[in-house]
């Protein structure tokens, strides 16, 4: 269970798509992050949705590396959980 409603509040977003990505990570993945992968997860969300959706999907990765591992993780738990 997250505690901090600002991040469930900002996993929200303008694409319903994401809505369900980012919704399924934080109720079943985002526990399993330590403190350092919890701060990345949440400078993700400041990122723009179209970019979000092609690193999700696959489609294209992050410059930043940090970014990149985290969404690994991200792509590995929401297809095995899908």
């Amino acid at each position: 269970m997250i505690d901090d409603k600002s991040v469930r509040w900002r996993c929200r977003r303008g694409m319903k798509e994401l809505d369900v990505l980012l919704g399924r990570f934080l109720e079943r993945g985002y526990a399993q992050l330590d403190e350092r992968e919890r701060g990345v997860f949440v400078r993700l969300l400041d990122q723009k949705d179209p970019d979000l959706m092609d690193w999700l999907t696959g489609r294209d990765r992050p410059a930043d590396l940090a970014f990149d591992a985290l969404i690994g993780r991200m792509q590995s738990f929401i297809s095995s959980s899908a």
